[in-house]
This record gives structure tokens, sequence and C-alpha cells, in this order.
């Protein structure tokens, strides 16, 4: 090897390479922005496809960036599920906007890493006041600490760790939870529509899958407190410790939303820890009418809302909020020699409330959305897709052979097609077969859920740029879909 390598070998590429790729690169992307339809939602490839496209191996010299860009058009952005496009309509819709947008790039360009507040003062400081201003959106009164994570999973799996470290007679932290004879049986409580993020939070923190206990929902499919009390007592009868309670604002399969003013009055009498999930229903509380979506959250221990589901943020950005903000770190912090620091007492280090050390400065796109867009520029555009979903239901509700599935309390909507004289098994052929003719389309993307043994249809809203004629066409697709089934009946046209 030799001394001295060849100059192309160190530093980065030249600044003029940058000043013209990014000049190109930000047309492009202006371009997708403002004709993202042009490229099907769902891509038309097959498993393998991308991967075959490209080298076994990485190159041994550097290629051009001209070259490596010329291939993201030719090989990754057809083979890309275009979750930035207006209709999709599966899962619970994203979008990144431009402020958003923007906010990345910066992060990408200063590279903070915000573990301390040395390493990050603007980005530990801007974090605390994007989410304050975030708290005041949604109506939520003082008395919140809140930090930014990846996504609600990682939230969730903060809250119940928090959960065990409020018990500190359990003694987790220090002397864990294997072979320890005096540990009762820790219990977590959800509906029977919570999250899959919670059963991975008991798993991980090793409470057992088995010891989280779903309970019964009503015919709006929210959590039953009259269930939840007697599942709690018969756990105490049986020797179980009650650790914590779930609640969902806005559950995946139907946002339906768990009455969490009752069941935090529960778990205050119970002295049990109560986490609200409103990663995707929760900010539709920054629309002034909606504030009632967070009745009894201010009697909660912690939150977590989702700005990348509905706040036009880029992914990855789920904030985190706790009114104990100092048990959330003492289940957390470790402060190694080599990160003691003179101010440690006087600041927030973020470090310190969570698992990972380092931390992306993802405050910056909240911050730029939040300003760009205003309270009242984001409370009309989340306004505007709850209308929008209103409006389907309207269309799904008048048509024959249709039907309305579930509650659709803000952007999505639980439907199917349901012929008479069809039986349970022929409708559920009947819609997945309708969905895949759909989403096949390009134009649109739908995703189904199963509501007790009817497979359901959801369409959700939540794109920036999604209006009534993207609404509108993924209605006239599915009637027309119907309208070739031979059983779909009389109701089914197109």
């Amino acid at each position: 090897m030799s001394d001295i390598a060849p100059a192309e070998f160190r530093g980065d590429l030249p600044i003029e390479e940058f000043r013209r790729y990014a000049a190109q690169l930000i047309d492009w992307i202006a371009e997708y922005l403002a004709h993202p339809e042009r490229f099907p939602v769902v891509p038309r490839v097959r498993p393998g496809d991308v991967a075959a496209q490209l080298p076994p191996a990485p190159p041994a010299r550097g290629e051009s960036l001209a070259d490596v860009l010329a291939d993201v058009e030719r090989v990754i952005v057809p083979g890309t599920t275009h979750w930035n496009h207006p209709g999709f309509f599966a899962y619970f819709s994203i979008s990144s906007s431009i402020p958003g947008i923007l906010g990345e790039l910066l992060a990408a360009a200063l590279d903070v890493n915000a573990m301390l507040w040395k390493t990050g003062p603007a980005a530990t400081e801007l974090e605390q006041v994007a989410l304050d201003w975030l708290r005041q959106l949604m109506g939520l009164g003082p008395g919140w600490f809140g930090v930014v994570n990846d996504t609600a999973s990682i939230s969730t799996l903060l809250a119940l760790a928090a959960a065990r470290e409020a018990k500190p007679a359990l003694a987790i932290r220090a002397r864990g939870m294997a072979g320890r004879a005096d540990l009762p049986t820790l219990r977590v409580y959800c509906s029977a529509h919570a999250h899959s993020s919670v059963d991975k939070a008991a798993i991980t923190l090793g409470l057992g899958h088995e010891n989280v206990v779903k309970i019964g929902v009503d015919d709006a499919f929210r959590m039953r407190v009259d269930l939840l009390e007697q599942a709690m007592e018969r756990d105490r009868a049986a020797g179980m410790l009650p650790l914590c309670v779930v609640a969902t604002i806005g559950t995946t399969s139907t946002t339906s939303i768990d009455p969490v003013g009752e069941i935090a009055e529960l778990c205050r009498s119970e002295d049990v820890w109560l986490h609200v999930d409103g990663a995707y229903g929760g900010i539709a509380a920054v629309v002034p009418e909606l504030h009632d979506l967070m009745d009894g959250v201010h009697l909660a221990d912690s939150l977590v809302v989702n700005p990348h589901k509905w706040l036009f943020t880029p992914v990855d950005c789920s904030a985190f909020y706790t009114r104990q903000p100092e048990v959330l770190k003492r289940a957390f912090s470790l402060v190694p020699e080599y990160l003691v620091t003179r101010e440690q007492d006087e600041v927030v280090n973020l470090m310190d409330y969570g698992v990972q050390l380092g931390r992306r400065f993802r405050a910056l796109k909240l911050w730029m959305v939040i300003r760009a867009f205003g309270a009242e520029g984001l409370a009309e555009r989340i306004r505007w897709h709850v209308q929008l979903a209103q409006e389907f239901a309207g269309w799904v509700r008048d048509e024959p052979g249709w039907e309305l599935c579930a509650p659709h309390p803000l952007s999505l909507v639980c439907f199917r097609h349901a012929p008479p004289g069809t039986s349970e098994a022929e409708r559920e052929a009947l819609n997945a077969r309708v969905m895949h003719e759909v989403n096949a389309s390009g134009e649109a993307f739908l995703s189904h859920t199963k509501l007790g043994d009817r497979y359901v249809l959801r369409l959700a809203i939540g794109n920036i740029r999604t209006d009534r004629r993207h609404v509108a066409r993924a209605w006239e697709l599915l009637r027309a879909a119907t309208a070739k089934s031979p059983a779909a009946g009389p109701g089914a046209r197109s």
C-alpha cells in the first residue's frame, strides 16, 4: 500500500459537481412533485427485478454522478412504490411537502448528531420548540415534554419501558427480569384493534407476547372500558401486575377512537401507566373543531403522534410526549465519561430519553413545515382530507350493492362490495379481486383489513396533493372492477 493516496481518492467531490447535479436533481424533484401521476402508484415489477438490473459488486473506481442519477431514473424510480402519489390510499397515506423536503436537504447537509446539547445546541433546542408548537396546535395544555423518534413503534417501546420504570420497586433497570421469582407477571392492555407495535414492544422488552391482553371493542370498534376493568381485576386476583394500557386515537384498521377519558380515570385509580397512540388520528387535532379528539389525553402519561403520517413531513418523524420525563430519563440515561459535559446539569441531552445515542436533526423539517403552512394552513389541509373522505363515504352509502363497514370520523373509509345473495367467502374473493384490479391500474393504491369475518377495503386520504378528482377516479375504478364480476349483481354498474 502506498504511503500517500492519489489526489482523486482524497476529500469530497468538487463543489462545482455538487452545484451542477444538485440543480439537476432539484429540477427533477420539482417535476416529480408537479406531475406525480406520470408514474404508476405501485410499480409494475416482480420480486428480484430491481436487483437484477444492478451490478452484483460495487465499482472499484468512482462513477460519475451523471451515471448514478441516470440509473436512479432507469432502475430506482420505476421500481418504487410512490407513497408521494396523490392516488396512494393504502395503509395510512403519507406525503412530503416542499418545506419538509427542503428541511430534509438541510438536515443532510448539516449532518448533526444531536446526542448531547453540546453536539447539537440548535438541534436540541429546536426540537423542544417545534414539539411545543405542535402541542399547542393540537390543543394540549402545558406540562408535556417531547422528543422526536423515527417511528411510533419506537415511541410505544419507550412508553412501555417508562411504564415499567415508573414502578421502582420492580428494580428492572438494575436487576433485569430473568430468573426472578420475586417479579410478578407484568400485563399490558390494548384493544383488539391496537397497532402491532404494542405487541412488538412487549416482545422486545421481555414482557412476553402472551402478556399483551387484547380488550374487546364495541360496535364502533372502540375499547370497552368495562372489559378492561374486568381484565385488570382478573389479573390482580391471579397475582399479576397491570403495568400499562395503550389507548388509540385512530386505530389502524378503522380509525376508531377509544374513550381515552374513561380509560384514563380507570388507569389513575389502578395506578397504571396510560400511553395514547395518536400516531395517525392525533394529528387531526390541529383542526380547531377536532380538538376534542384529545379529550382525556391530559390525564395520560405519554402520547405519540406522527407528523410524517398526516402533517406533510417526510419520513421519519414521530413525536413522543410524556408528562413524566424524569421517569423516561431514569429508564434510559447512561452517561459514560467520554460523554460528560460541563453543562449537562443545565440542559436537555436527548440521548437520555431513549435507546439510541445518535440522533438526526429531524425537528428541522417539522419546524419548517409548521412555519411554511402556519396553524391555519395545516388545519385547512387536514380539514379538506376529512371532507373528501366523508364525500367518498357518501358515494359508497348511496350505491346499491356497496356498504360502509365502520364509522369514519377522520379521513379513512372502510367499505366493501356486498352484492345481495352472496356469501362471506364470495364477498372476500370479490373484494380481493377488485382491490387487485384497482391497484394494478397504477392510478390508485388501496389496502384491506378484516373486521371480524368480513374482508373490507380501506381508502385512506392524507397526501397533500390529493384532490377530489383523485378520490373520484378511485371510486370510478372500483365500480368498473365490480361491473366485470359475475357475482357483482345489478348494483355494480360502471
